[in-house]
């Protein structure tokens, strides 16, 4: 998760008259790399729509297209007490989500640990010990019981696990990837759910696993809960992805299930990965150093043009060739700071964009405090486009995922619930990427858009805990597709 500054009013309305004519230059080049026209984000979209049917294909492709085995939305009338684990890329929160009577309802109480950073590198079954700690001491502190054997009955569990995972089952998922910085040998090709569940055994708590699921998934279903217009979900943060439903006709790989072709069932289209072979992507050579430098190049290639986890890298990156190479930005300075790589993140940007003062006079604080730099107006003017550059590219680029669904599901109209740091927090993010759907979709002038990015619902806490209700419903009607243990459902 990106850590964001305060929301303020922006008032400035900026001017390059001052800026040298070597500068100028620089910021037309700097344009030039990073502005996505009409035609280009048009030429993206198609190439992902072909790229989505792909995934879905026996032979697959670059996205994944995994089937989620979530068979449906929920109905608003799902009951019951359950929990929801959320292991983030930052952060692990751990819910208690209370559906009641009421149609679309829900009541929720939730603690936050930390996933320390010697974990995301460390040894698998540290990890899981960990995450059942904490999920013991939730269980023991919200529950007030001293022993938890004597607890009645195990509360049904929805873990989300938001890493690209291929699933035969629900309850079941074979780690593809570790993304976010994640780096845990021994765990990738294997199912995360035996790992998981014998961590819980070990302390005796009582918990059962229900649905493993993706937080981008839990998006989807658990904004359709409270708006039943939502028909994607996307995530916007640390990484990118969003999910859809799909019917089971329309994906060759399940056809061995023979399953009810107008079933529905969800997709987490992990399309991070859209383009890894850069047939239509824009990259600039910065993208390129940054795949080159991360751990998995070659892979993401999407997610690392817009993701949060890549903007202020892209950004640092840049002032670092315009310092070498170019123009001899910071002149005579220590730039040694600056030379960390992700050292900066997407908040740096975001306080750029939100400087009010025409002097960009906390622009220039926050370089002195954050890098040791003194720069002159001019400099911070450039600074201040290359963040605009950097975070409009990030939305423009943003919409073709979403566009690309819209046109293989012929949507002509829905609500799409977004969540992440980048979507809810990055400066003037949603209306750039509004402005790109307009222009991807040639929708009239005038006129309320027909598809409308809003802010969605809690998808990995509500909706972890909805899928896993969808679950239990489904084994007490006997629709078993995808459930590999029903022992303990019901």
């Amino acid at each position: 998760m990106v850590d964001f500054p305060p929301r303020r009013k922006p008032s400035r309305k900026g001017s390059m008259a001052d800026v040298p004519k070597n500068l100028l230059e620089q910021i037309k080049e700097l344009e030039r790399l990073f502005t996505i026209d009409q035609a280009k984000l048009k030429e993206v979209t198609e190439h992902f729509v072909k790229e989505l049917e792909k995934g879905l294909s026996v032979e697959g492709g670059s996205i994944p297209m995994n089937p989620t085995w979530v068979m449906g939305y929920p109905d608003g009338h799902e009951t019951g007490t359950f929990l929801a684990l959320d292991m983030g890329g930052t952060n692990m929160r751990v819910c208690e989500i209370i559906l009641p009577e009421e149609k679309g309802e829900f009541e929720i109480i939730q603690s936050k640990y930390r996933m320390p950073d010697e974990l995301k590198t460390g040894d698998s079954e540290e990890l899981w010990e960990y995450i059942a700690d904490c999920l013991q001491q939730f269980i023991e502190y919200h529950h007030e019981v001293e022993d938890l054997e004597q607890m009645d009955s195990k509360l049904p569990l929805g873990f989300t696990f938001s890493f690209p995972a291929t699933q035969d089952f629900i309850d079941h998922g074979v780690l593809q990837r570790w993304t976010k910085g994640f780096d845990i040998s021994g765990v990738e090709g294997k199912d995360v759910a035996p790992l998981f569940e014998a961590a819980l055994q070990k302390r005796k708590l009582p918990v059962k696993l229900s649905a493993l699921i993706n937080d981008t998934t839990g998006t989807l279903i658990a904004s359709h809960y409270t708006d039943d217009t939502m028909q994607i979900g996307c995530i916007f943060g640390t990484g990118c992805n969003a999910a859809y439903m799909e019917n089971c006709g329309s994906v060759p790989k399940i056809a061995h299930y023979n399953l009810p072709p107008d079933m529905p069932i969800a997709i987490n289209c992990e399309y991070g990965a859209f383009d890894n072979e850069v047939i239509v992507l824009p990259r600039t050579p910065f993208d390129v150093i940054i795949d080159n430098d991360s751990p998995r190049p070659g892979q993401q290639a999407f997610e690392k043009m817009i993701a949060g986890l890549y903007l202020g890298e892209l950004f640092r990156l840049v002032l670092v060739d315009l310092h070498d190479n170019k123009c001899g930005l910071f002149e005579g300075q220590d730039i040694s700071k600056l030379r960390k790589a992700y050292s900066l993140d997407a908040s740096f940007l975001s306080y750029v964009e939100e400087d009010p003062f025409e002097n960009l006079s906390e622009t220039a604080e926050l370089f002195v405090n954050e890098l040791s730099l003194r720069a002159s107006k001019p400099e911070l003017e450039l600074c201040r486009r290359l963040a605009e550059l950097i975070g409009t590219r990030a939305a423009r680029l943003s919409a073709c995922g979403v566009a690309a669904i819209c046109k293989k599901k012929n949507i002509e109209s829905c609500h799409v619930g977004a969540d992440g740091s980048v979507f809810n927090k990055y400066p003037h993010f949603k209306a750039r990427g509004a402005q790109a759907l307009r222009e991807i979709l040639d929708w009239p002038k005038g006129k309320r858009d027909p598809i409308d990015i809003r802010a969605a619902e809690d998808g990995s806490g509500v909706g972890a805990a909805l899928i896993a209700a969808l679950t239990i419903k489904r084994v007490k009607a006997g629709n078993l597709a995808g459930i590999r243990n029903t022992e303990g459902m019901i």
